[in-house]
């Protein structure tokens, strides 16, 4: 037998090897998420203020909360980690005594299986707070709606909001921030 032909069935066996593995590699990395962008547009609570904010219309600072509307108990702006990432978040409670988180303005880089988490770690410039929220506490609040735009995301009953004081934009897969806040009392 001809020393070619011997060498067909290895070539096509490390063919299908390398289809198998670019597509696993992509599966995995989804590379084309680094040129997508999902708008969302979710209505945000009016919210009586006492001056304008950069955080949007109704995002200033907090009026005493009065039992007819909502009022912003805690606000922060958002850190750049793994990603860029721009925009405010606030925890708004409702006269029922719900509470929401509020993306607004947020403003990042899509990616794969992105999470919405309230942890308790301190949000800290730089690569050194892209690991730390999976470290302690946290709660998911689901999964990023879109990676531009305003958002809301109901926070369960029972969420100890003074205990998780940070947000943080997750990506679940590669266990990394993109961006996140903290959540300062609103005064």
């Amino acid at each position: 037998m001809n020393a070619r032909l011997r060498r067909l069935p290895l070539i096509g066996a490390a063919a299908v090897v390398l289809i198998l593995l670019a597509t696993a590699v992509l599966y995995w990395f989804q590379p084309w998420r680094l040129l997508t962008d999902r708008a969302v547009e979710d209505t945000l609570a009016v919210v009586p203020t006492a001056a304008a904010s950069p955080m949007g219309p109704s995002a200033g600072p907090a009026t005493p909360a009065s039992p007819s509307g909502p009022a912003v108990v805690r606000q922060g702006e958002f850190v750049s980690h793994e990603h860029r990432t721009a925009g405010a978040a606030r925890v708004v409670r409702h006269p029922d005594g719900s509470h929401v988180l509020e993306l607004v303005g947020l403003d990042t880089s899509d990616g794969p299986d992105l999470r919405v988490w309230l942890s308790d770690q301190p949000v800290i410039d730089g690569r050194d707070g892209w690991f730390v929220f999976d470290d302690g506490e946290w709660a998911e609040l689901g999964p990023l709606k879109g990676n531009r735009g305003d958002q809301t995301y109901a926070i369960p009953a029972g969420t100890d909001l003074d205990r998780l004081d940070s947000v943080t934009i997750w990506c679940q897969r590669f266990s990394v921030s993109f961006g996140a806040a903290d959540l300062a009392p609103a005064t």
